[in-house]
């Protein structure tokens, strides 16, 4: 059983990533699979918190969107 709190530091924070490694085959509605999800929620929680990721400009979206679509920019028509 993984000791469930906040993470607070990024010790704690590398420690809950070398715990979750140990949830990647918990079967679906186990106690295990309970605690990953747990785990996973404190995780992303201190992510979002130390390692943000900004949205993209405008137009890098749609270029991306574009890439993921198989598009490709005509400037020459």
């Amino acid at each position: 059983m993984v000791d469930v709190k906040l993470i607070e530091t990024e010790e704690e924070y590398n420690e809950a990533l070398n715990d979750s490694i140990c949830f990647f085959d918990a079967s679906v509605g186990t106690q295990e699979a309970k605690e990953a999800d747990v785990l996973a929620l404190l995780i992303n929680r201190y992510e979002e918190e130390h390692y943000p990721i900004d949205e993209p400009a405008p137009e890098e979206y749609s270029r991306i969107r574009m890439e993921e679509a198989g598009l490709k920019e005509d400037f020459d028509s």
